[in-house]
């Protein structure tokens, strides 16, 4: 999003300086991005807001060029306002993966809603119809360090994704990945 367009979606960040960036795209599927043409990607604390965590990262390689490095980081749920929420598991991902996320969207701003949010009834009601009329961006999956590193381990195995692991370590609240791509 553009920052107007940003301050618009999110009000909270009226008062915050946001920088200037050159490309704006759907982050989780970068098609203005041709493939192999970047030397690094940051995804700073993005991937919980995919609602297809697979396919954006498949698209984050795929825009790197061989032996470049994908920067994650991902907040551990433990130390944040999902501490309640289940930790979203491989399964999960993959059925948004193949059937696409449809399907766990609805789900998803109901879980959000009633466990983060405290709300019941018809104030969950009127929030799920809100987030979902303004498609405002939530936490759609979340995750212990444990569970990063699995999921990460498992789109190697599983898809053959073209990476190595440089560096995974926990940092506070946050788990830090970086992958390096190899083709």
């Amino acid at each position: 999003m553009s920052i107007s367009d940003l301050k618009k979606q999110y009000p909270e960040l009226n008062s915050s300086e946001i920088l200037h960036v050159d490309i704006i795209d759907d982050g989780e599927r970068l098609e203005n991005i041709q493939d192999s043409t970047q030397d690094f990607v940051i995804a700073n604390h993005f991937i919980e807001h995919c609602q297809n965590p697979i396919e954006a990262i498949r698209n984050m390689l795929r825009v790197l060029k061989k032996d470049r490095i994908l920067y994650l980081s991902v907040p551990d749920k433990r130390y944040t306002f999902d501490i309640d929420r289940p930790v979203t598991s491989f399964e999960h991902l993959l059925r948004d993966y193949q059937e696409g996320p449809e399907w766990s969207k609805v789900e998803h701003l109901e879980e959000w809603t009633r466990v983060v949010g405290k709300m019941e009834d018809v104030e969950a009601e009127r929030h799920i119809r809100w987030l979902t009329d303004t498609n405002y961006s939530i936490h759609f999956h979340v995750w212990t360090q444990t569970e990063m590193l699995e999921m990460i381990l498992a789109l190697k195995k599983k898809f053959d994704f073209k990476f190595e692991v440089e560096l995974f370590f926990k940092n506070k609240d946050e788990v830090i990945l970086i992958l390096r791509k190899r083709d």
